[in-house]
C-alpha cells in the first residue's frame, strides 16, 4: 500500500491505496466523487476526463500514485446546482446533452478547449474531442456550447468556478 495524497476540489485526500489504483477508481471509491464514469477503461471514451493540475486527463488509464502531490478538478468541482460553471451552463442552454453519460467528460474536456483557447473553430473542437464519445447527441449541439463559451468569456472560463475568499 502506498499513501498519496492529492487535492481533490481544493480539499486535501489522503489516502492509502494498492500501488496499481486508478486515478477514477480514488476519485470513485476513496473520494465519493462518482462524477468522472468508468466507459471503456482503454481511454476512447473520455467518460473518466478530469482535470490534473489544470489539464484535462483521462483518469481510467492513470495511476493515482502518478497524481500524488497533484490538483484534481472533477465535474463536482466546476460548479453546484445553483451557480453553474459557464460550460455547465451552456451545455444545457445548447441541449447538449441527453443520457447523460458522457457528459462530464465532455464538460471537463471542453473546459480545457476553451483554456487552451482551441473553442474559436468548429472544427479545430471536433478534432480536440476526439477522444471522448457520445453516443446519443451528434456532437453538434456539444461543439456549439464549447464554441460559445469560448466566445462568451475564453479567458476566464477555463477552469474550477471561483469564489470571492472572505
Amino acid at each position: 500500500m502506498s499513501q498519496i495524497s492529492i487535492t481533490v476540489n481544493g480539499i486535501v485526500q489522503t489516502h492509502e491505496v494498492e500501488p496499481r489504483t486508478l486515478l477514477v477508481k480514488f476519485l470513485r471509491e476513496h473520494c465519493g466523487l462518482t462524477g468522472a464514469h468508468v466507459g471503456c477503461d482503454t481511454t476512447q471514451c473520455g467518460c473518466c476526463t478530469v482535470h490534473l493540475d489544470g489539464r484535462a486527463v483521462k483518469s481510467c488509464t492513470m495511476l493515482a500514485v502518478q497524481a500524488d502531490g497533484g490538483q484534481v478538478t472533477t465535474i463536482e468541482g466546476l460548479g453546484s446546482p445553483t451557480q453553474m460553471h459557464p460550460m455547465q451552463a451552456a451545455f444545457q442552454q445548447h441541449h447538449a446533452l441527453q443520457c447523460g453519460y458522457c457528459t462530464p467528460g465532455m464538460i471537463m474536456q471542453g473546459v480545457d478547449i476553451v483554456r487552451r483557447g482551441l473553442a474559436g473553430d468548429e472544427r479545430v473542437i471536433r478534432h480536440e474531442l476526439e477522444g471522448n464519445l457520445c453516443r446519443c447527441t451528434g456532437y453538434q449541439n456539444i461543439v456549439e456550447a464549447i464554441a460559445d463559451v469560448g466566445r462568451r468569456c475564453p479567458e476566464s472560463c477555463g477552469g474550477p468556478r471561483r469564489t470571492a475568499e472572505v
